[in-house]
């Protein structure tokens, strides 16, 4: 069975929030600025004359649960915070564009951490205390690595695609690139010009930045 002329996009979506709002200098990204780089992508020299399968957007729910403060006992509902309304809104927005597939993981709230500015003055002995404000969520995102990499597998075993397009930062999806890679995909990885891992690099058959 040979394989389709047409490639799949596999975006991790808290990677590209961040590297977006990087560029944006702290603002959070729109929809419209993910359909952009979708758009860059599809009009790439390397891509512009391939149909596109699908682009699978990979991220978690936001967090509508409540956590309070160990040290001042101030409660929060994060539900109703601004990222809560952001990231929901998002989401709703690209699961209803074509050719787009939320896939969503989970996120979980581990307790409480020192923020890394409060940790740097602790260290320089600017300071010898922690306060409530020195305190944030410690909140990971859980079972986004394995589904790109499912995804990534059942692209390649059913020759779905003949290329896959990664836009990620996670050295953790090196397996799933180097299976698709063994079963005759062509992975390329999109970088939206920042700088990535070099395992990543070895194990893509293009960079596209």
């Amino acid at each position: 069975m040979s394989f389709p002329n047409r490639y799949a996009v596999l975006l991790d979506g808290e990677w590209l929030k961040k590297t977006l709002q990087k560029r944006n200098k702290g603002v959070f990204p729109q929809h419209s600025d993910i359909l952009s780089e979708i758009g860059k992508l599809r009009t790439h020299d390397d891509l512009r004359d391939i149909d596109i399968y699908r682009i699978f957007y990979y991220t978690a729910d936001p967090l509508t649960s409540k956590a309070k403060n160990p040290i001042s006992g101030q409660q929060t509902n994060f539900a109703s915070t601004t990222q809560h309304a952001q990231n929901l809104s998002l989401i709703n927005k690209l699961e209803n564009e074509p050719d787009f597939a939320v896939r969503r993981g989970q996120l979980i709230m581990q307790d409480w951490k020192i923020r890394s500015k409060t940790l740097k003055e602790l260290s320089k002995g600017i300071r010898k205390n922690v306060n409530a404000a020195d305190l944030a969520p410690n909140i990971k995102q859980k079972g986004v690595d394995m589904m790109i990499g499912l995804d990534m597998a059942t692209l390649a075993i059913k020759r779905l695609v003949s290329i896959v397009v990664i836009a990620s930062g996670d050295s953790d999806l090196v397996p799933a690139m180097k299976l698709a890679r063994t079963e005759g995909l062509r992975v390329y990885l999109a970088t939206l010009g920042e700088s990535t891992r070099p395992e990543l690099k070895i194990h893509a058959d293009r960079i596209l930045s």
